[in-house]
């Protein structure tokens, strides 16, 4: 610690593993089938899409990225998550703050990709409905592939330079109120002054270009789509709503998500509460398990080949 009073510490303590240090082993094989159960219908979704030539259309493909970019997530969460349940006896457990930055990295430029992903659907189903005879023009191969790379790289580059920004923050606090790590956190820990504001300012435009933006898009579009499918037939309107009801359930999964989130923050910031614990585990665990539930269950292209599968598989 330095004479100013701020901690210079290389490492930092996940402290809330320590309300569930009680009911580790349990949380343990709940991780583990969650875990085991995204990875086995991910991959049979993402396999699907693949191996279908008839699926291999934009719609699609947005799907098995946005699965993709679940599955990256949740691979490089929920096993550090398990050993640190398995490990942390006491109830703490300890991370370089390298480490911390790293996750943190991951965890908030793949939850922007998920947003991102998000209204590249819905451009697609945009230009599907309301623009069906230049959609094959607009939504070529090549622009996909440029798409997809936008999805992912934009938010990368973005959380990168916050990465960095933070990296230089002094530390007020070694304890991080969470059982991850992520950038808003750490900046929370600091007092760094100036340097903090900037770096909170920072964080707040990356939140506006991650989620905010990429959301107001979305029901801008899919209110465009709407109104389309009222001035059409009623079977019109009742096939093109169907291919977006997916699409817009996994949205409203993924903006509850980030709200109760925020919210959470909210009240940790104001009041320390071990009842928030429970709650962010939830947040992470939702949008990466019913996800590919709803595309599994919801597009009917998809149902039909995921039935196909198993049936055979069952009749060999």
């Amino acid at each position: 610690m330095t004479s100013a009073g701020f901690n210079v510490t290389s490492s930092l303590t996940l402290v809330s593993f320590s309300s569930l240090s009680g009911h580790s082993s349990l949380f343990f094989f709940v991780f583990l089938l969650l875990y085991l159960f995204l990875l086995f219908s991910d991959s049979l979704v993402i396999y699907i899409i693949c191996s279908q030539r008839a699926l291999h259309r934009p719609m699609f493909a947005f799907v098995a990225s946005s699965l993709l970019n679940s599955v990256t997530g949740s691979t490089l969460i929920y096993p550090k998550l398990m050993s640190d349940l398995l490990l942390s006896g006491s109830g703490l457990v300890q991370v370089s703050r390298t480490f911390c930055l790293c996750q943190g990295f991951f965890v908030n430029s793949l939850g922007g990709a998920s947003f991102m992903l998000l209204s590249a659907m819905a451009f697609d189903r945009y230009l599907s409905i309301c623009h069906p005879m230049h959609y094959a023009v607009l939504l070529t191969p090549a622009k996909v592939v440029l798409m997809l790379l936008l999805c992912w790289m934009l938010p990368a580059i973005l959380v990168v330079f916050s990465m960095l920004l933070v990296s230089r923050l002094p530390l007020c606090s070694a304890q991080l109120d969470r059982v991850y790590c992520d950038i808003y956190s750490l900046v929370s820990l600091s007092c760094g002054g100036a340097e903090e504001q900037l770096s909170g300012l920072y964080i707040l435009l990356i939140t506006a270009t991650n989620v905010f933006l990429p959301a107001a898009f979305i029901i801008f579009s899919y209110a465009r789509i709407l109104f389309i499918c009222l001035r059409r037939s009623r079977s019109f309107s009742s096939k093109a709503l169907q291919t977006c009801l997916p699409h817009l359930l996994v949205f409203f999964n993924f903006s509850i998500s980030v709200c109760v989130d925020l919210l959470l923050r909210r009240l940790q910031s104001n009041r320390k509460s071990d009842s928030t614990i429970i709650p962010s585990i939830l947040i992470l665990i939702t949008p990466t398990v019913l996800n590919p539930v709803v595309y599994g269950l919801k597009l009917k292209e998809v149902f039909t080949h995921v039935k196909r599968l198993l049936s055979c598989r069952r009749d060999s």
